[in-house]
């Protein structure tokens, strides 16, 4: 088990008349990571209206705000509890085994062009055996063609453009990872967490972006930027692509400071608390699906 303390401060200033925000910096509730405790507070009083998906467990926060300073700050502490495998005996799922609500991710998407990159796919990977080693293969080709470099992409930045610039940040590195899976029928989403672990020469901590991969009926964590720890990860928002999972959508006349977030690890043995490394063995914070021939139980 790993348990996580999480900070994260975002500062707007709202101009006339007003400014919708859609956050999702809450951590989700999920069998595999407890919300031990969280507090959210805004510093505007109005009102606030939450949601939380059933399928993703990605919670939604809603709020209009009125001119003037705005700031959300949210704390939370969490466990997180980790599947493990070998990744030589995770191997990919046929598709008249996958859950209906996950089909939707082997389907291009607005920034995962993967009907695009078949050929490609099959030529680099098509001929590899099916299963975890094989999106592993991808992960890596992935992380060794494209360069990380800051504020080399924006908000228009698809996994095509990141083919051919081969430069980009995490949430690029994220969308051609799953463009790639998506194109050899292997399904793939985009989710957010903070970059624990990540080298401080990078920037200040910041929200990143990751894979999973649905392999023998469970969602299994890839990094392919390589630049932070994933047994760290604390899952907050997921999605089809980035689309899915901003932190912050704005609709209103806003200016925006960098956020400011602190997360740390907490090791106790006698808890039976783990610092977050790096490991080779197929990690997962999804519960699996016991498959029944029409849906997943």
């Amino acid at each position: 088990m790993v348990r996580i303390h999480l900070a994260i401060d975002l500062q707007y200033q709202v101009n006339q008349p007003s400014a919708d925000f859609i956050f999702n910096v809450q951590a989700a509730h999920s069998p595999q990571q407890a919300v031990v405790w969280e507090e959210l507070q805004v510093s505007q009083p109005v009102p606030l209206v939450s949601y939380t998906d059933p399928a993703t467990r990605t919670r939604i926060l809603r709020l209009t705000a009125t001119p003037g300073p705005l700031q959300l700050r949210y704390r939370a502490t969490l466990d997180i509890v980790h599947h493990v495998d070998q990744p030589d005996s995770v191997f990919e799922t046929p598709i008249n085994q996958l859950p209906t609500d996950v089909l939707t991710y082997i389907y291009p998407s607005r920034y995962c062009q993967s009907d695009c990159v078949t050929a490609m796919a099959n030529q680099l990977f098509g001929q590899m055996p099916p299963g975890y080693r094989r999106v592993e293969a991808i992960q890596k080709w992935v992380q060794s063609q494209v360069t990380f470099e800051s504020n080399t992409s924006n908000s228009m930045t698809s996994a095509m453009d990141t083919l051919n610039d081969r430069k980009g940040v995490c949430r690029d590195f994220a969308h051609l990872m799953i463009t790639f899976c998506r194109a050899l029928n292997i399904p793939a989403r985009f989710t957010t967490a903070i970059d624990f672990g990540a080298d401080p020469a990078l920037g200040p901590t910041d929200f990143h972006a990751y894979v999973e991969v649905y392999l023998g009926h469970r969602w299994y964590l890839f990094d392919p930027s390589g630049t932070a720890i994933p047994m760290g990860f604390v899952r907050i928002g997921t999605g089809r692509d980035a689309a899915d999972a901003s932190f912050a959508t704005i609709f209103g006349p806003v200016s925006a400071q960098a956020p400011r977030i602190d997360i740390s690890a907490q090791t106790n043995p006698a808890h039976g608390w783990l610092m977050p490394v790096r490991r080779d063995d197929a990690l997962s914070t999804d519960a699996s699906f016991t498959w029944s021939g029409g849906n997943a139980t």
